[in-house]
């Protein structure tokens, strides 16, 4: 049985106030794919259901949330960061979490700089990075060593994140949590040990005929471009990664860009240069897997919706095919 849901979601207008009136004594803020329900569910191993507060949060949404959570008064409770990468505010909101009572502690994959690394260092209680793992690998190294379920989680999260495809529950639950309505149903089964169950089949089997039919949509209304690199520009219509994965096995592209109707793209690269793209565009990521923003203005998402075509694409070629 599930256990009760202790979360909060990003966009409930009273986070604050929830936050403000937790009972909880570790508030988690994190990612929302896999590899943050995994490190969500290794929390709740070490602190409790009861005792872990959840936000779940995107790359673009990070910075606000933090921002929140560190304006609440802390009282000596532990605000955990996982699968969430360095943004240019997050010293500075770091440094107010901590002034403001919190105890701060972070655990990332993504890649930093020195100088990034050095400016949030001096204001947690722990900064934790390590790209050769998931977050949750990190997060179980660290919060869950002797426990052979929490090891298990984390092996199969990061067969998934890091794209090893080595285990085939680790496609299964990734491909699930494309919904996002069953991120608090995975993580209380992963809390368990249990990878695999009614609910979590019924959802991979509808998810996987919806994929088939989305994926051959973008494909057909894909542009390919650059000199460099074959660079794949194609609209979302649903599971940005397989998406991706899929043009470039009809296409045999180096780099694709899968575009929603607001401009975001998540970008997926066979050079290591995901990463450093994604920054130029207020994002960031993998170098292999990242995301960004083109910014469309009103104008350019009736374009975008009706021609699939945008003036981003020779900006991204041009900022692609200089690394």
């Amino acid at each position: 049985m599930p256990l009760p849901d202790k979360s909060a979601k990003c966009e409930d207008s009273g986070l604050a106030g929830a936050v403000k009136s937790r009972s909880a004594h570790v508030v988690h803020l994190t990612h929302n794919d896999l590899d943050a329900v995994g490190a969500d569910a290794i929390h709740r191993m070490k602190y409790g259901n009861e005792g872990v507060f959840t936000i779940w949060s995107s790359v673009g949404k990070f910075a606000a949330l933090f921002s929140l959570v560190a304006s609440c008064k802390g009282n000596g409770d532990l605000l955990s960061i996982s699968d969430l990468g360095y943004h240019h505010d997050t010293a500075a909101i770091a440094g107010r979490a901590r002034a403001n009572g919190w105890i701060v502690e972070w655990r990332d994959h993504h890649r930093w700089r020195d100088d990034e690394v050095k400016k949030v260092a001096q204001e947690v209680s722990l900064l934790r990075i390590d790209t050769s793992v998931c977050a949750c690998g990190i997060v179980a190294r660290d919060l869950a060593p002797e426990n052979p379920v929490a090891a298990e989680v984390a092996r199969v999260v990061c067969d998934y994140d890091l794209w090893k495809h080595a285990d085939p529950r680790s496609a299964v639950l990734g491909q699930v949590l494309q919904r996002k309505k069953n991120r608090e149903h995975v993580r209380d089964c992963l809390v368990a040990g249990i990878f695999s169950d009614a609910l979590i089949e019924q959802e991979y089997a509808e998810i996987k005929a919806e994929m088939n039919e989305m994926m051959q949509r973008s494909l057909r209304h894909t542009t390919i471009t650059g000199t460099k690199y074959r660079i794949a520009f194609a609209p979302l219509y649903g599971y940005p990664s397989e998406t991706a994965h899929f043009i470039r096995d009809e296409r045999k592209t180096d780099i694709e860009v899968i575009i929603s109707k607001d401009g975001k793209f998540s970008l997926r690269s066979v050079p290591p240069v995901s990463h450093l793209i994604a920054r130029e565009f207020g994002g960031g990521g993998h170098p292999n897997a990242a995301g960004g923003s083109f910014n469309f203005t009103i104008i350019e998402r009736f374009t975008w919706w009706l021609f699939k075509k945008s003036r981003h694409f020779d900006e991204f070629v041009k900022i692609a095919e200089a690394h």
